[in-house]
């Protein structure tokens, strides 16, 4: 594989080049960096809380479906943009189409990945403090009351707010800063083989627990009766919140899997890598679930509460285990891990963005881009104590805010710019693509889809931009 090809030498100004543009050293690294990107606070808390509100297996099968009709085309673009172009987001566009028209689109990405980290690595920090914490065994024998004002106190602590998301944002541009292979790739496959082991460990704890099985139940076994538990509006709700989920677990739209596609040969087709990518992240959403719906059951809780799911009814489900603060550790370590591997992942295109479209060396991209981050992380930070009046209504806090601007609304319009850009022939066209996207061995893209990717993939993007806004707009005009 080109992969596993010498590096071209560095051009002598220290700058990156097409001809010395570092690679991945091999094909997993990819695979792992690229499912790590994608396997995050998405996969291991939002998915098994949704699951739970809408009725377990039932919903799976319905996430399940839009992952592949959804999802997997859109990842496909992403790839074939990058390795198309060998370029990240901020020349890509050009380089493919040189009329001009696609220019504005080459700095969504470096905004959008932006943004997600102005919140996310916060949230990153949540993980990373809760592992000494469970470690210490405060947690055990704890209830609700205890466990809910321990998170509440960690939200009004602004010094420890962000203390731990300094400590994740040096983690993680101290990796960058080692370089693609060196850094990025070596670092990302043991923290992904450590999270699978982690995860495999849990798994087996939880669904040895006595009682587990009616979460096993619940969680495998559809009932589709609950889809419908309150007759066709129920199932509406699941059906837009398993359109969402799958498209937004991707982590697609603001180009997070476009430069890692510039980083990989042509030995392999690209429908076939993000199969493999979009079934890694899959099984950690799956087996999450297998963590969090057995030890529920088992402890007698209820699987739909939401975000507080993690941080206050999981610590007081541990803490009831024996061995509960080493179970509880554990399950923060994987959280941990699985945030820090989209961190990694994100900062990772920050930074090739910049040297991309300013002609920066490494060394100094990740020095801007971490002072950037780190001052623009604060807000978020601050916005659970000292900044907390500032809200927007319908919408929440400062975290919320930065959330719906790149949830509901970079990654689904950015989404249907791929989409557009790869069907129709004012962006790169559908033959330009399916060239890309088929060269090297494997599975080749369905021909036959072309339809459902210029129309029926738009259709749904409108669709979840749409339903993303309706409740909103129906509070902000008083019809709600």
């Amino acid at each position: 594989m080109a992969e596993n090809a010498p590096k071209a030498p560095m051009a002598a100004s220290g700058k990156e080049t097409p001809a010395s543009r570092e690679h991945f050293a091999s094909r997993l690294g990819f695979i792992l960096i690229s499912a790590g990107c994608a396997i995050g606070l998405g996969n291991v808390w939002r998915f098994p809380y949704i699951t739970g509100e809408y009725g377990g297996a039932a919903f799976v099968l319905l996430y399940l479906v839009f992952l592949v009709i959804l999802g997997m085309p859109v990842m496909v673009m992403e790839f074939a943009v990058g390795r198309a172009s060998q370029r990240s987001a901020a020349q890509a566009f050009d380089k493919l189409q040189p009329n001009g028209k696609w220019h504005w689109f080459s700095w969504w990405g470096y905004i959008g990945c932006m943004i997600l980290m102005m919140f996310y690595t916060t949230v990153c920090g949540w993980m990373i403090s809760y592992v000494p914490q469970m470690a210490s065994g405060m947690f055990n024998g704890a209830d609700a009351a205890f466990a809910g004002a321990a998170f509440s106190g960690m939200l009004e602590n602004p010094a420890w707010l962000i203390g731990w998301m300094v400590v994740a944002v040096v983690v993680g541009f101290l990796v960058c800063s080692l370089g693609l292979q060196k850094g990025v790739e070596r670092v990302t496959k043991v923290m992904m083989a450590t999270l699978f082991v982690v995860m495999i460990a849990l798994c087996i704890r939880a669904v040895t627990l006595p009682g587990a099985a009616e979460g096993i139940a619940f969680y495998l076994v559809p009932d589709f009766g609950r889809l419908f538990a309150d007759g066709w509006s129920t199932f509406g709700d699941a059906v837009y919140a398993a359109m969402g989920q799958a498209f937004f677990s991707l982590s697609l739209g603001i180009a997070a899997m476009e430069i890692f596609g510039s980083r990989i040969g042509r030995q392999r087709s690209l429908t076939g890598e993000a199969v493999s990518v979009t079934a890694l992240n899959t099984v950690v959403a799956i087996l999450a679930g297998l963590i969090i719906f057995p030890a529920c059951f088992a402890y007698g809780v209820s699987p739909d509460q939401g975000p507080s799911l993690v941080f206050v009814t999981l610590p007081v489900v541990f803490g009831q285990m024996p061995l509960g603060n080493v179970w509880g550790c554990l399950f923060f370590v994987f959280m941990a891990f699985a945030s820090l591997s989209t961190v990694i992942a994100v900062f990772e295109n920050l930074i090739s963005w910049s040297m991309d479209k300013w002609g920066m060396m490494r060394s100094r991209a990740v020095i801007f881009n971490a002072v950037l981050v780190l001052v623009l992380s604060i807000p978020c930070a601050l916005g659970f104590n000292v900044l907390s009046g500032i809200t927007i209504p319908a919408i929440g806090d400062i975290q919320s805010i930065e959330d719906f601007i790149v949830s509901n609304n970079m990654l689904p319009l950015g989404s249907l710019a791929f989409v557009l850009f790869c069907t129709t022939r004012r962006g790169w066209g559908w033959e330009s693509f399916l060239a890309e996207a088929d060269q090297g061995e494997g599975v080749k893209f369905p021909r036959w889809t072309r339809l459902w990717l210029k129309y029926g993939i738009p259709a749904l993007i409108v669709v979840i931009f749409v339903l993303g806004y309706a409740p909103k707009v129906a509070i902000w005009l008083g019809l709600a």
